[in-house]
């Protein structure tokens, strides 16, 4: 037998030449003792083995970073992280609903996390791998490549809502912009989230109707429970009251509230009576702030109004009477 890649066999088995890898086809022909298989070596041992070596090793690779990711996002799921939240943990230790919540959010966002960089992670992976087992078979990459890249320019046009969608979802998650429990104003939809997914947001409004907003339709977000929420509080008051005597009052309503053991975990900093806000044609508007837990800012805007509005009466101190307008004035005496 002849030519550069032919394997010459001597009778008495001294071995082969003129091999492109010698070494392996004198192994393989002194081990089986068969021209045909020390010929085609190379083409059926090592060509697989290398294909097979690629895999495992991609294989590998691919469960390390996982296990690696893994531990990151349980990590930031237990709270070995630090959190945008956790200082005001110390003024709320019975507040197990605000601790839920944080918790709940923290999670999902690691399990979002963790879900893009596996997927990163394995894509990289094994595109690398396929390329390097498509080159041990003799493909020539160019056209493929070329192809691929055509067909992901087209498929990036048609689906470039999609895309933008997730690119926005991946800023969200990241930036923590807003999680699970908080409540935010996205423009059309105002309620509390219920999941952040990379593609969507839900969230449930006051009324229990539940929006889902694609992420990429997100331009601004307004955050109401972030670090901490402002309870404020315009209380009407007929023109001719005592504003000073008014104003003490509602100094004195707060001040009794968050001496309160109740709510001195939930008020976060004495309340200020700021005085006149506001005068219009029905009255004058008196403003009370209060900083509390984002959590309780409601629960805390509808008591200190039912003990404002209490003390009120109590004190004799009158509301403005809603002024008839001129057709409706008109109507009543016909």
């Amino acid at each position: 037998m002849t030519g550069p890649t032919t394997v010459l066999a001597a009778d008495d088995g001294a071995g082969v030449a003129d091999c492109a890898d010698y070494w392996l086809c004198q192994e393989v022909y002194d081990w089986s003792g068969m021209d045909w298989l020390a010929e085609n070596a190379e083409t059926l041992i090592a060509t697989p083995a290398r294909i097979l070596l690629i895999v495992v090793l991609a294989a590998g690779l691919r469960l390390l970073a996982h296990r690696a990711i893994g531990r990151l996002t349980d990590r930031t799921a237990t709270g070995a992280m630090p959190t945008i939240l956790r200082p005001f943990r110390s003024r709320t230790p019975a507040a197990e609903e605000v601790i839920d919540q944080i918790t709940a959010r923290r999670t999902q966002r690691a399990e979002a996390i963790g879900s893009v960089l596996r997927s990163f992670a394995s894509m990289v992976i094994m595109g690398i791998a396929v390329v390097l087992v498509l080159g041990e078979l003799g493909i020539n990459l160019a056209p493929i490549l070329a192809s691929a890249g055509v067909v992901g320019v087209a498929l990036g046009f048609g689906a470039q809502n999609l895309v933008k969608d997730f690119i926005a979802g991946i800023g969200i998650i990241l930036e923590d912009q807003y999680g699970v429990g908080d409540v935010v104003d996205l423009g059309e939809a105002i309620g509390t989230v219920e999941a952040v997914g990379l593609r969507i947001t839900r969230l449930r409004d006051v009324n229990g109707v539940v929006w889902y907003v694609r992420n990429g339709e997100v331009l601004r977000v307004g955050n109401k429970s972030q670090g901490f929420a402002q309870v404020v509080i315009d209380m009407p008051v007929a023109h001719d009251t005592d504003l000073e005597r008014c104003r003490a009052v509602m100094q004195e309503v707060a001040d009794a509230m968050y001496a309160e053991d109740e709510w001195a975990g939930i008020l976060l900093a004495e309340p200020e009576s700021l005085g006149v806000e506001q005068i219009t044609a029905e009255g004058v508007f008196l403003r009370l702030t209060v900083r509390t837990t984002n959590a309780a800012q409601w629960r805390v805007g509808r008591e200190l109004r039912m003990r404002l509005k209490e003390r009120f009466v109590a004190e004799g101190i009158r509301t403005p009477v809603p002024l008839l307008s001129a057709s409706g004035a008109g109507a009543g005496s016909r």
